[in-house]
C-alpha cells in the first residue's frame, strides 16, 4: 500500500475505487450512499410492517391470477432463502425465474430444483443457445472491457420482464441485499442492452437471437404498461446469511458453493480470475465493506482477508479455455489486450442520464430498483487505467 493511498476511515475503500471522494472525517461518499439506502429502506420494525403491507397488496393484486409475484433464482443463498421466506413464511404463491446462460454449475442447478421441488413452486427459465452466448461472451473479452459478464445480468432481467408479462403478475422479487453485499460502486461495472448489442455486433461471430436482451422499450412497457414493481424484501427485514445457509441445507439439502458469485462459472470465473488478475479489481472489497459498516467484520480482518488471494475453482480456467476453444497463448492474448471501456461504444448511459426525472419518479414508485436510479442516470467520469 503506497503513503499516497487514501482509505476511508469507516470501510476498506480507497481511492483506487471509481468516482471515490471523501469527507472531513475521511468517510467515503460510497459509506454516505449506503447511509441514504439505510434510512431509505429501514430494517427495524418501520421495514418489518411495510414488508408486511407490502404483501398483502401482492396478494390482493394476485387474485385471479395464478401468481403473486415473480422471483429471480440462481441457486444462490439469498435467492433460495427467499422462495422459503415469501412461500412458507408469508405464503405468496411464487413463480421461480432463472436464466441459464449454459454455465451454471452442477451445485446451482440442483439447489435451484431441490427448493422450488419441495416448496412446490413452478419454475421458468430462458435458456440461451450455448453456442450464441458463447460467442456474445466472447466478444466481451475481445473488445478489452471490464464488463465480461454484463450479459449474463442483462438476461436474468430481461426474463424476470418476461415471465412478469407472460402471466401477467404486478411484482418481481429480487434476493439483493445492500446490508450483506454492499453496492458495486459506478465505474467498476456497467451493463445495459445497447452496449451488449453493440460489442457484440463489432466483435461476435454469429447471431445473438435466443439471448434475451433488456432493451430499452420493453423496460419501458414493463413499468409503464405492465406496471411491475420492482422488490427487494430483504432491504427490510434484518438477515443472517449464516443461519439461512444453515435452514437451507437442512430444510431443503441446499449445497454450498463456496463463496458469493460462485455459482456460475462465468461469475466465477470474472470475479476469481478476471477481475483481480486484468483490472486490479477484488469484488470482495465490496462485501467485506459491507459487513465492516454494520460490525460483522473489523476494518483489520477485512484488509487481512484482501490480502488473501480470491478462492479460483480447481479446474476452472481449464474448463474455460477447453468451451471457449481457446489455446493457452489465445487466453493469454485475450488477457492482455489493450484496454477499452463501455463509453467507448454506443450504450444507453446519455439516454439515461437525460431520463433522470422520470426515472426518479419509476424509483419512488418501485416500478424500478433504487440503485438503478443512483448509478445509472448520474453522469461519472469513466477512470481509464
Amino acid at each position: 500500500m503506497t503513503d499516497d493511498l487514501q482509505v476511508c476511515s469507516r470501510c476498506i475503500y480507497d481511492s483506487t475505487i471509481p468516482n471515490i471522494s471523501f469527507d472531513e472525517a475521511g468517510v467515503c461518499n460510497y459509506c454516505h450512499q449506503i447511509d441514504d439506502m439505510e434510512e431509505r429502506y429501514p430494517n427495524d420494525e418501520r421495514g418489518q410492517r411495510h414488508l408486511d403491507e407490502l404483501v398483502a397488496q401482492m396478494k390482493e393484486d394476485g387474485k385471479g391470477r395464478k401468481y403473486d409475484a415473480v422471483i429471480g433464482v440462481s441457486g444462490g443463498c439469498d435467492s433460495s432463502y427467499l422462495m422459503h421466506l415469501m412461500s412458507q413464511h408469508y405464503g405468496l404463491r411464487l413463480l421461480a425465474v432463472h436464466f441459464d446462460n449454459t454455465w451454471n454449475t452442477r451445485t446451482a442447478t440442483e439447489n435451484i430444483h431441490k427448493v422450488t421441488t419441495k416448496l412446490g413452486i413452478d419454475l421458468f427459465t430462458e435458456v440461451v443457445n450455448a453456442n450464441e452466448f458463447d460467442d456474445l461472451y466472447l466478444s466481451f473479452l475481445k473488445a478489452g472491457v471490464r464488463d465480461i459478464d454484463c450479459p449474463t445480468d442483462i438476461g436474468l432481467a430481461a426474463t424476470m420482464g418476461i415471465a412478469a408479462a407472460k402471466f401477467k403478475v404486478k411484482y418481481r422479487i429480487d434476493g439483493h441485499s445492500f446490508r450483506t453485499e454492499g453496492s458495486a460502486p459506478m465505474g467498476l461495472v456497467y451493463m445495459d442492452a445497447r452496449y451488449i448489442k453493440s460489442v457484440h455486433k463489432k466483435y461476435g461471430t454469429r447471431s445473438a437471437k435466443s439471448f434475451p436482451n433488456l432493451w430499452l422499450h420493453r423496460q419501458l412497457r414493463w413499468m409503464l404498461v405492465n406496471r411491475v414493481k420492482s422488490v427487494r424484501p430483504l432491504y427490510h427485514l434484518e438477515y443472517d446469511k449464516e443461519a439461512a445457509m444453515k435452514l437451507l441445507t437442512e430444510e431443503y439439502g441446499w449445497t454450498w458453493y463456496g463463496g458469493h458469485h460462485l455459482e456460475n462459472r462465468t461469475a466465477a470465473f470474472y470475479h476469481s480470475y478476471f477481475a483481480p488478475r486484468r483490472w486490479k479489481s477484488d469484488f470482495r472489497i465490496v462485501g467485506y465493506s459491507a459487513h465492516i459498516r454494520d460490525g460483522r467484520m473489523t476494518r483489520e480482518e477485512g484488509q487481512r482477508l484482501m490480502s488473501e488471494p480470491p478462492l479460483l475453482e480447481e479446474g476452472l480456467l481449464d474448463y474455460f479455455k477447453k468451451r471457449l476453444s481457446l489455446s493457452d497463448a489465445d487466453f493469454e492474448r485475450l488477457m492482455t489486450l489493450p484496454k477499452a471501456y463501455y463509453d467507448d461504444f454506443p450504450t444507453y448511459k446519455k439516454t439515461f442520464e437525460r431520463m433522470r426525472p422520470f426515472f426518479y419518479l419509476m424509483a419512488k414508485a418501485d416500478l424500478v430498483p433504487w440503485s438503478f436510479y443512483m448509478k445509472y442516470t448520474v453522469p461519472h467520469e469513466v477512470v481509464r487505467d
